[in-house]
């Protein structure tokens, strides 16, 4: 039985040698396991398997074989569900054709003059309309309604995700970098990224110089110390926050945690979903402390390897506009500001927690993409693995 269960683990493409099945065969002669399948799951799979990225395919084949377990994966669910079909229902219930009358605006310009003129206009609050500045309805300025092109003003929660300016404050808190990683890859994947040499006082034990020192003194103990042997690759991290990216914040807040532990020399920042012209240490005082972007270009040298990470997931105005941003008027385009950055950091990638079949489908990603010449990568093992792999090149 355990020898078809063996073939089985190697038809899953699961890196397993004869010496691996024998260990586990060994164990189980010696009664390491019991007679619990639960114990016998964990000693066959740290037995069998190597790496972590694996753990998902051997549950199955384990499931497959010892509990029955049919692979919903394969057959029937082989395909990806259209996204169509998960898509949530719209809160106002308009019928197909209601929503072919409403057409667009014509554009940023257009639909910033639009905002202007209702601005002066209005006098009192309105609700379930095709004009106003108010709830519900139809109009293009406002919170829960629909319009393919429009304004969100107030609201603190996203509906359409359409809305090419977002009006009102909105705050944010810090990741959390004493969070316990739930996946360990994060925190493997991030050692690719590593350059050691030997820095700083002595203050490390030189074993094997002692020894030979030592006995060349006829036994008389002689210890000899060295500098510490640590990373001295500087990384730069700058974290996307809010809005859409509060789908990912757990993931991020893992790479966060992962990125303290593994890099001596990191230094972060947030923006929120472009970068203009200031960036801030601090959430929780975002609009009181800001960093004025071009400082930070001066302050960090060449040498840093940059890594950015959002879902790159907005209107395309905020990436190519002059006042493209959804929470303040910002001079000068997102598009060049990010070329700046790129200009002077060349070791630069971005990951993106977003699925990477869905990027097709966004245009600021695609320009985003675009600026970052093809170094985005999806915020999963794979993606950190390729992106980690292009800051070494």
């Amino acid at each position: 039985m355990f020898i078809e269960f063996f073939f089985k683990v190697k038809e899953a493409k699961i890196p397993v040698t004869i010496r691996e099945f024998l260990m586990l065969l060994e164990a189980l002669d010696k009664h390491v396991a019991g007679f619990s399948v639960d114990d016998f799951y964990y000693l066959s799979r740290a037995a069998l398997v190597k790496d972590e990225k694996f753990f998902d395919r051997y549950d199955r084949v384990f499931g497959q074989f010892f509990k029955g377990i049919q692979d919903m994966t394969e057959g029937m669910f082989g395909a990806d569900i259209p996204e169509d079909w998960l898509a949530k229902q719209a809160e106002l219930l308009l019928s197909d054709a209601d929503k072919e009358q409403i057409e667009a605006m014509g554009g940023w310009d257009k639909v910033m003059e639009e905002l202007k003129k209702r601005l002066e206009e209005q006098k009192g609050e309105h609700h379930g309309g095709n004009k106003w500045i108010g709830t519900g309805g139809t109009s293009p300025f406002g919170t829960g309604g629909f319009n393919p092109e429009g304004v969100s003003i107030g609201g603190k929660q996203r509906r359409q995700g359409k809305a090419l300016k977002i009006w009102e404050k909105r705050e944010y808190k810090n990741y959390d970098d004493s969070i316990q990683l739930g996946i360990r890859n994060i925190q493997i994947a991030l050692r690719r990224l590593r350059e050691f040499a030997r820095m700083g006082t002595e203050e490390e034990l030189d074993l094997k110089e002692t020894i030979d020192k030592t006995a060349k003194n006829a036994g008389m103990l002689d210890i000899i110390m060295r500098p510490e042997r640590t990373n001295r690759v500087k990384v730069l991290m700058f974290f996307d926050v809010g809005g859409s990216m509060d789908d990912h914040i757990r993931v991020c807040e893992e790479l966060f945690s992962a990125s303290r532990t593994e890099f001596k020399n990191l230094e972060f920042y947030y923006f929120h979903n472009c970068i203009y012209e200031g960036l801030w240490k601090d959430n929780r005082r975002r609009f009181d402390e800001r960093a004025p972007t071009y400082d930070v270009i001066n302050k960090f040298p060449q040498d840093y390897k940059a890594i950015f990470v959002g879902d790159a997931f907005m209107s395309p105005y905020e990436v190519t506009y002059k006042g493209g941003s959804v929470e303040h008027w910002n001079e000068e385009p997102g598009a060049l500001w990010l070329s700046r950055m790129l200009d002077h950091w060349p070791d630069s990638i971005w990951l993106n927690p977003r699925p990477e079949q869905r990027w097709d489908h966004t245009p600021s990603t695609q320009i985003i993409k675009e600026l970052m010449t093809n170094r985005m990568y999806p915020l999963t093992v794979d993606g950190l693995d390729r992106g980690l792999k292009a800051l070494t090149r």
